[in-house]
């Protein structure tokens, strides 16, 4: 299971990029590609169309809701990095991954290495 960060939503749009190249990769081999609200909430306010927003929709699997459980492990992993402003919305990102045992797939991965000591699997 792979999770998709933002970039990866926005650059899937761009035909002959490497995050359309890849994602084509993944479902060429079976992987379950899935979203974290807070990166679909970015993705949204785009500026994206709808025809966009449901091109993506079709190779998600799931847009993981945030809940009670996403919330207290975004809240764990913020206070263990060092409480940095910045890092509030990668939190949720990357608590969604945590706990769906996902792989993250992002293009900032200097953004989400804080939290691979905290668990979070990014891919190289």
């Amino acid at each position: 299971m792979i999770l998709l960060d933002t970039n990866y939503l926005i650059g899937a749009l761009v035909a002959g990029s490497d995050e359309s190249k890849q994602i084509l990769n993944w479902l060429e081999r079976g992987e379950v590609l899935i979203t974290a609200m807070p990166a679909w909430y970015e993705f949204l306010y785009g500026p994206v169309s709808e025809l966009q927003v449901k091109a993506i929709q079709s190779v998600l699997t799931e847009i993981v809701p945030l809940d009670e459980a996403q919330s207290r492990e975004a809240a764990r992993l913020f206070n263990r990095t060092g409480r940095r402003r910045a890092l509030r919305i990668d939190a949720l990102i990357a608590s969604c991954a945590i706990l769906k045992g996902a792989l993250l797939a992002t293009r900032n991965t200097s953004d989400f290495e804080i939290f691979a000591t905290q668990g979070l699997q990014l891919i190289r």
